[in-house]
């Protein structure tokens, strides 16, 4: 293990969000605030508890998941995209660094920062709403366990993407809608049979929901589903990375 190279690789991606702080940390803050006065203060004041849980507090995972979601994509696909527009790709393949140096240098900044800005968040929120974590262990691995799966897939849409536009497509198309409607802002005990019915086959509400079991002891779904789902989707992203340097799929043209 080439742990030089994976140092390397870590360095300068982290650098690059110190050198871009305003972008990769303050503006996701600042988002997440506006989100906060506005569902949290104005409409959470009109609102009654969910299951036992102030309003205000129940969207404290929810916002927190959809930034992780989000940064962790966008961080992952800049990351790897750049060097495949500026070409120095082929200075990495000409290398003695191994594909899974790669990905660990790369997904791991983009975790990283993930995980920071997540916790910044957490941070901030306290300073609008009252919360307790009930599970705290739980909480960190969920962080962190969401955080390494969206890199992945995040490194995955920058190795598919062929333009800038492309690299927004799915965190704006996909990602964030399926995220709204995942449980951020509601429970989907709320909704009427059918659509309880058809939120299970989104995959983010597992995430918001073991997310927010791990604050409060309350979610949508079981705990160990919310689990397997995300192993699941790490494993998915695990194999499609291998596939992409066994191929060397849009990295070697």
């Amino acid at each position: 293990m080439n742990f030089y190279a994976i140092r390397a690789i870590y360095l300068f991606e982290m650098a690059r969000a110190w050198r871009t702080l305003m972008q990769s940390v303050l503006s996701p803050v600042i988002s997440t605030s506006l989100y906060f006065v506005v569902f949290g203060s104005a409409i959470g004041s009109h609102m009654v508890e969910i299951d036992g849980v102030s309003y205000g507090a129940f969207i404290v995972p929810g916002m927190i998941m959809l930034s992780l979601l989000t940064q962790s994509i966008a961080n992952a696909s800049f990351g790897i995209y750049m060097p495949r527009f500026s070409g120095t790709i082929y200075e990495i393949h000409s290398a003695p660094i191994s594909y899974v140096e790669i990905v660990m240098g790369y997904v791991g900044a983009a975790a990283s920062k993930s995980i920071i800005l997540g916790l910044i968040m957490l941070a901030t929120a306290r300073l609008f709403v009252s919360f307790e974590v009930a599970h705290p262990f739980w909480m960190v691995g969920f962080l962190v366990l969401t955080a390494v799966t969206f890199s992945l897939f995040g490194f995955i849409i920058g190795v598919w993407a062929d333009g800038f536009e492309k690299l927004q497509l799915i965190p704006l198309m996909v990602v964030t809608p399926l995220t709204f409607l995942g449980g951020t802002f509601y429970s989907i005990n709320m909704l009427p049979p059918f659509w309880q019915t058809a939120t299970l086959f989104n995959p983010v509400l597992y995430l918001v929901s073991g997310f927010r079991w791990a604050f409060f002891g309350v979610a949508d779904v079981s705990v160990g589903v919310s689990v397997g789902m995300t192993l699941a989707f790490l494993v998915a992203c695990v194999l499609g990375v291998r596939w992409i340097f066994k191929t060397g799929y849009r990295l070697k043209t």
